[in-house]
């Protein structure tokens, strides 16, 4: 096959995209983030300030998801009751949602890759709950924004790069595979790039960057497992397809994680009813097939 020319380098891809910056609010918060002496007082600030950022707080935290018995009606009083970290990472997604690309080309349905992104982040998160992670609020952002450079991508190399889409679906491809193959570099790599031209924590550039590396994360002991778990997170079917290609891989990579396979089923079933409580709130349809239902 023909690979990429020199004008598809990942560094001039990106340089020529020109994203536009997030907004400052965001990087405010994940400013605040890096010092554990701030609190909800701190963070409250540049929520209040910024009214659209206000209004999508409120609504996340008085959504299903969370089923409190009453409104939350202060921006204090939801950091207090779900977390500055969680909150921080929702008006972070929240912010990447609203900049991505959405490239009307061929079958590409951006609603559909969202839609996946949350399933995997709602699974991550739970998986690193299980396994007593104290940054699972983390694998909650960085594997629902791990493919966040895909629509990029296919905006700025629509020639080639729509073609590995396709390659994709009829041969039952991971799309990294046949990005290495034709570019040298895949879209985990891109997303990790985008992370730090934006300014992110460099954890979560590394949640993303390598969640196409799963072999290597679960070899590299304690100190990657969270890495792994979103890496694992991206073995998680597309949430139309009855199809699970990479089923056996997933199963593996859960039991060599955890140490056996038993409690995958309840904690697929949590990750489906997150999801049909949860997409409400990005205006993305509830999965029509059941991880649960396909284990």
């Amino acid at each position: 096959m023909t690979t990429a020319t020199a004008t598809t380098k990942l560094s001039e891809v990106l340089t020529a995209a020109q994203l536009p910056a997030l907004p400052q609010s965001a990087i405010t918060l994940l400013q605040l983030s890096q010092d554990p002496n701030n609190g909800p007082a701190e963070f409250a600030r540049p929520i209040e300030a910024d009214p659209g950022l206000l209004g999508q707080v409120l609504k996340f935290v008085n959504s299903a998801y969370f089923g409190f018995s009453r409104e939350i009606a202060s921006v204090q009083q939801a950091l207090t009751l779900v977390g500055v970290r969680a909150i921080t990472n929702f008006a972070l997604w929240s912010a990447v949602f609203s900049l991505v690309p959405n490239p009307k080309f061929g079958a590409f349905d951006l609603k559909g890759l969202w839609q996946d992104s949350l399933r995997r982040g709602l699974f991550a998160r739970l998986l690193g709950r299980q396994l007593k992670l104290r940054e699972a609020e983390d694998l909650f952002a960085g594997a629902l924004l791990q493919d966040m450079a895909i629509p990029l991508l296919l905006k700025e190399l629509p020639e080639q790069y729509a073609p590995l889409l396709e390659r994709r679906i009829s041969e039952n491809a991971r799309l990294s595979s046949l990005e290495k193959e034709f570019f040298g570099w895949d879209h985990a790599e891109a997303a990790g790039v985008l992370a730090r031209k934006w300014n992110l924590p460099e954890e979560f550039a590394g949640l993303m960057e390598n969640h196409t590396q799963l072999d290597q994360l679960l070899a590299g002991g304690e100190s990657l497992r969270g890495r792994a778990c979103v890496a694992l997170a991206s073995l998680l079917p597309s949430c139309n397809d009855p199809n699970w290609n990479e089923k056996d891989l997933f199963v593996a990579g859960y039991r060599q994680l955890v140490g056996s396979t038993n409690d995958l089923k309840s904690l697929l079933q949590d990750v489906d009813e997150s999801a049909e409580k949860f997409a409400p709130l990005l205006k993305l349809p509830v999965p029509q097939i059941r991880l649960a239902d396909i284990v």
